[in-house]
């Protein structure tokens, strides 16, 4: 069995090598062709290097293709795996520390709020790129597996406006069952869920042990458990609201709606410090940060360590491999999966990007009808939805007007900031950003002579707050040394945040 895999933004060591190796794992999969593409020579060839050697010692004559021109990483595949980072950690920084002297405090960044609606602008800048060359140079009917952030968004762009047939897939669902599972004092293989929502505000609307429903039983394991009742006040707090358990970390979910984040002297109440992603200033950009400094420093390292070995039994839970194992080969694999709506949630919009349970065979991947949600659930998902219609169309369109509307909409920008501070974080962004943001460069100039005009006769707004509620030191490289196993297992894991699943 033989065919073509591309991976785009091959330099993020965590995702490529960690889903080359599960796609390896499958026995079909042996003779298959994988091409890398990156910006960044450097980073390529770094994650070339681990990956072939990692090929060559598990005696595969697979050859990987590094290049840097995209069109001919995409010749010929039949999937397409999309993990870039536009902007790497350089933009990153800017869509935390730019909002948060504003007011706005973010953990994540990445998927909605200020952070997420301005990576929204760049990532889809570049994925009309990319889906043009996937039409123009890939195989016919060629699948794009988006993995980038902010998912929904990408994912609504590519299927909609960029004519590719695109599955956005996430590792939240599985998180999150993990974690009740734990709590529950289950073994996670026999705890079945259905979850559906939005990406990273999808709801456990049935959990089942052994065929019974035990849903009930969720909120008093979660508020009597010592870790959880420290840990997940947020998603505890939303499921005593709304009725439902929320597959997003206590940081996630936080950004997602207005109550939690929007009083600098409130939101140390709402989080705890032990682990980033339960709330964090900032910690997704620190960790990541603090990853790929270990990465570059360690990676001599690395090349001298035992090489992965493939098979079953340290294969990751990434859906990805197990989606084009399941079209090629025919075995059942069911997940969840980022897809467009049509009225798979009949109380969403059709033309959304919904998470929903999907199966997989050799007939494609089959969506089932799951009517509504829960309508507090719904009405949550909806506030999101705006937001990335908006954001959205601002990208596709370089519309200065909808990117606005969209900060406006957004449930933490809005509880946070009045519309003139919105206005002005705009430009602020569209001005910092400008290298990643090409298709705004008319509105960019018009701004920088607004920002001129207002710090001339007093109408700017000085900044509120700089270093955050709960903002931690980012560690030099010096300072990672000194536990050497946790910063290289930061540096080569794909989800920086599965550690809060483990108790």
């Amino acid at each position: 069995m033989s065919f073509k895999i591309a991976f785009i933004g091959a330099g993020s060591i965590g995702f490529t090598r960690g889903l080359l190796s599960d796609i390896l794992s499958v026995p079909e999969f042996r003779d298959i062709q994988v091409s890398f593409h990156d910006i960044s020579q450097h980073n390529l060839d770094m994650v070339h290097a681990l990956c072939q050697r990692d090929i060559d010692a598990n005696n595969l004559s697979i050859r990987i293709e590094k290049t840097l021109d995209r069109r001919q990483a995409l010749k010929g595949a039949k999937y397409v795996i999309n993990c870039m980072r536009v902007g790497m950690l350089e933009a990153f920084a800017k869509d935390v520390e730019i909002p948060l002297k504003y007011g706005v405090d973010q953990c994540v960044g990445d998927t909605l709020s200020a952070g997420g609606i301005f990576y929204g602008q760049r990532v889809i800048e570049v994925m009309k790129g990319v889906c043009r060359d996937i039409r123009e140079v890939a195989a016919p009917n060629c699948l794009l597996l988006n993995y980038s952030n902010p998912n929904a968004m990408v994912t609504w762009y590519c299927n909609t406006y960029g004519g590719v047939n695109t599955v956005g897939l996430c590792h939240g669902v599985q998180g999150g069952h993990e974690l009740i599972a734990r709590v529950l004092g289950h073994d996670v293989k026999d705890v079945d869920i259905i979850c559906a929502g939005i990406n990273h505000m999808t709801w456990y609307i049935s959990i089942k042990h052994k065929g019974v429903e035990i849903g009930d039983q969720l909120l008093p394991a979660l508020k009597a458990n010592p870790d959880t009742a420290r840990t997940e006040k947020v998603r505890i707090d939303m499921m005593e609201r709304f009725g439902y358990f929320s597959t997003e970390s206590n940081g996630h979910l936080s950004e997602y709606v207005p109550w939690y984040r929007k009083r600098t002297d409130e939101i140390i109440d709402w989080i705890d410090l032990g682990v980033w992603i339960n709330g964090e200033t900032g910690g997704y950009l620190r960790v990541c940060t603090e990853g790929r400094n270990w990465f570059e420093t360690d990676f001599p390292n690395w090349m001298k360590e035992p090489p992965r070995v493939y098979g079953q039994e340290h294969r990751g839970r990434e859906h990805g491999s197990y989606i084009i194992e399941g079209l090629e080969t025919g075995r059942i694999y069911r997940g969840h999966f980022n897809v467009v709506n049509n009225g798979c949630i009949t109380n969403l919009p059709d033309d959304c990007v919904v998470e929903v349970p999907g199966y997989v065979d050799i007939h494609g991947i089959n969506i089932p009808k799951l009517g509504d949600l829960p309508m507090g659930c719904a009405a949550c998902c909806l506030s999101n939805v705006t937001v990335q219609r908006l954001a959205v169309h601002a990208a596709l369109n370089a519309d200065i007007t909808l990117l606005r509307q969209a900060m406006m909409m957004d449930p933490l920008v809005g509880a946070v900031c009045n519309p003139r501070e919105i206005w002005q974080m705009v430009d602020e962004m569209l001005i910092e950003e400008a290298e990643w943001l090409p298709q705004y460069k008319d509105d960019i100039e018009q701004a920088k002579a607004r920002m001129a005009q207002a710090k001339q006769d007093g109408t700017w707004i000085p900044p509120i707050q700089t270093q955050g509620a709960a903002r931690l030191h980012t560690k030099s490289v010096d300072e990672m040394a000194q536990d050497r196993a946790k910063a290289r297992a930061n540096a080569a894991e794909a989800d920086k945040g599965q550690e809060r699943t483990k108790g």
